[in-house]
């Protein structure tokens, strides 16, 4: 047996696919079949599925951004230290939206979502660490926690939450 192969029940060598490509077949044998084509090509050629006007969804109101609306919102990641089931440590990585405290809103929490990278910098400072997502999936996710999205907020002047040292810090730490 060489290197790639391995005994099947039935005694004969089971060849890693892998290997047609990298070696040639050894004499004798017939060459890898014709690669299929792949039914994900289908899809994208047959163009956009034709939708309903609401699909089960209400339209936008006036005034509110489309669902793909691209923001920018503070964020950081985050880690876990647990371990795999043989008992080998791992570090689990996830992204932590940062939530504001907000007197005017029922629920005293919200989410900031900016339109733009400058207005981001421009309310939390240049050292405020943050992730580009969409709004539709932001305000869905956060709302099953109660929490509401404000897009673009003005926020009052004043000592940002992060500063440079403060990045530095956390980069240490999460090494």
């Amino acid at each position: 047996m060489t290197h790639g192969e391995e005994e099947t029940a039935v005694g004969e060598p089971n060849r890693s696919r892998l290997l047609d490509y990298v070696q040639a077949e050894p004499p004798g044998t017939e060459g890898p079949p014709e690669p299929r084509r792949s039914s994900l090509l289908d899809y994208a050629e047959a163009g956009p599925p034709v939708r309903g006007a609401t699909e089960g969804r209400p339209g936008p109101k006036p005034g509110v951004p489309p669902y793909e609306t691209p923001v920018f919102v503070p964020a950081h990641p985050r880690y876990v230290d647990t371990t795999y089931d043989d008992g080998r440590p791992v570090r689990v990585p996830f992204i932590a939206y940062e939530l504001f405290a907000h007197p005017a809103d029922v629920t005293g929490t919200v989410a900031f979502a900016f339109t733009t990278l400058e207005k981001l910098v421009t309310a939390l400072g240049e050292a405020q660490p943050w992730v580009a997502t969409s709004l539709g999936p932001l305000a869905e996710g956060v709302g099953e926690q109660g929490v509401i999205v404000l897009l673009d907020p003005r926020v009052a002047p004043g000592q940002p939450n992060w500063q440079l040292a403060d990045l530095a810090a956390y980069a240490r730490e999460v090494r």
